[in-house]
C-alpha cells in the first residue's frame, strides 16, 4: 500500500507539471483513471479528506480542550466585506408593519442574494476549481477530483441548480483536531508582506517555535496558517479584491506548491488561511495550490479566516469545528468556523 500511494504521489507531481506547463499529459487518462484518479478514497467517491474525519478521530478531537473557551475564526458577514472579484452581496428585511393594536404578532424575514458559498469566510468545495487534460480519446476536457470531469458536473442541468456532482453536500463533518502555524509569530511580524510565499522552511520553524514538527500533523487534522493578512479586512483593495495594481492592491501572502504538497502527504482533512486564496497571490511559482490539494486527496480550503486571536493566545492545538451547509450543488459554502480550547 505505501508503495502504491508513493508511485500515486509521484504521477500526480509529474501531472501537475505537465498541467501547468501546458503539455500534453503524458497518461493516457480515461474517466476510469487518470493520473490522480481513482481517489485512495475510492472510485466514485465526493467526500475527499473529510473521509479522514472518522469516528475515532472525533473522538479524540473532543479530549483536546482543557478550557472549553471558544475562538471565532471566521469573519462577519457583511457587505462590506471584501470581495475577490465582483461578487455581489444584497441582503434586506422589509421592516414591521405599522401596528394599530397591542398583542399584535410582529414578522421579519430575511431576502438574499449573492454569491452564497464564495464570500467572506467561505469553505472551496472539490468542484470549485480543475485542470484541463487531453483525454486519450483526444479530447481535452476539464477534470476535477477522482477524474469527475466538466459533463459529470454540468452536461445534462448546464449548472442550473448546482452541479451534478462535487457539491459541497457531499463533504462530511469536520469534528477533528484542529493545528495553527504561526507564521506571522515565526517571522517575528504582525502581517506578512504582499509577496510572502510561505515555505517549507518556514513551516519548519514555525512548527519549532510552537514546540512542534512535521510528524505533529497527523491524518485528519485541519491545518491554518496565520499570515495576520486579515489586519487589512477594512479594506478590500488592499486585502487582495484581485485587482492587483488598483489602488492599494499588491496582492497576498501565502503558501506555495511546496507546502501544499507536505499537506497531502499528512493526508490532512482541510487547509485554511487568513487571505483570500491560503495560496500566494498572484502565484509567484508554477504550480496550482488549489489543483495540488484539490485533486488526488480531495483536500477542501478554508479560506478568509480570522485567526488573531486565536494566535495571539498561542492556541496551536485545538478541536476544531467547521460544518458546512448542505446546499445541493453548490461549489462552496459559507462556514462558523469555531476552536475550542
Amino acid at each position: 500500500m505505501k508503495n502504491r500511494r508513493t508511485a500515486r504521489t509521484v504521477a500526480s507531481t509529474i501531472a501537475f507539471g505537465v498541467v501547468v506547463a501546458g503539455m500534453s499529459s503524458v497518461f493516457a487518462q480515461t474517466r476510469e483513471a487518470g493520473p490522480w484518479w481513482p481517489s485512495p478514497h475510492g472510485a466514485g467517491d465526493q467526500a475527499g479528506a473529510s473521509n479522514y474525519v472518522t469516528p475515532q478521530k472525533i473522538m479524540s478531537a473532543l479530549q483536546i480542550p482543557r478550557t472549553g473557551q471558544t475562538y471565532e475564526l471566521g469573519h462577519m458577514y457583511e457587505a462590506s466585506m471584501p470581495q475577490y472579484t465582483s461578487r455581489p452581496y444584497y441582503l434586506n428585511v422589509v421592516p414591521a408593519r405599522p401596528i394599530d393594536r397591542e398583542g399584535q404578532n410582529v414578522v421579519h424575514g430575511d431576502y438574499f442574494t449573492g454569491y452564497i458559498g464564495q464570500m467572506g469566510t467561505q469553505f472551496d468545495a472539490l468542484s470549485h476549481q480543475g485542470p484541463t487534460l487531453r483525454m486519450a480519446d483526444g479530447s481535452i476536457q476539464p477534470v476535477f477530483y477522482n477524474g469527475f470531469t466538466e459533463n459529470d458536473l454540468t452536461g445534462t442541468n448546464r449548472g442550473l441548480g448546482g452541479v451534478e456532482a462535487l457539491g459541497v453536500e457531499h463533504m462530511k463533518p469536520f469534528i477533528t483536531r484542529g493545528i495553527l502555524i504561526d507564521i506571522a509569530g515565526y517571522k517575528g511580524v504582525d502581517v506578512l508582506g504582499p509577496r510572502d510565499m510561505v515555505t517549507m522552511a518556514d513551516v519548519r520553524g514555525a512548527l519549532e517555535r510552537q514546540g512542534m514538527s512535521e510528524t505533529s500533523v497527523e491524518q485528519g487534522d485541519a491545518v491554518m496558517f496565520h499570515f495576520g493578512w486579515s489586519a487589512h479586512w477594512g479594506n478590500p483593495s488592499r486585502y487582495n479584491d484581485s485587482r492587483v495594481g488598483v489602488g492599494d492592491n499588491e496582492g497576498s501572502p501565502g503558501i506555495g506548491p511546496e507546502v501544499a504538497r507536505w499537506l497531502v502527504s499528512r493526508r490532512v482533512s482541510m487547509v485554511g488561511g487568513d487571505s483570500c486564496c491560503v495560496q500566494i497571490m498572484p502565484p509567484t511559482e508554477p504550480g496550482n495550490v488549489h489543483h495540488i490539494l484539490f485533486l488526488e486527496e480531495g483536500i477542501g480550503m478554508l479560506e478568509n479566516m480570522l485567526l488573531s486571536e486565536i494566535a495571539a493566545d498561542e492556541v496551536y492545538e485545538f478541536l476544531f469545528l467547521n460544518l458546512t451547509l448542505r446546499i445541493k450543488g453548490a461549489t462552496g459554502s459559507p462556514v462558523r468556523p469555531i476552536a475550542v480550547r
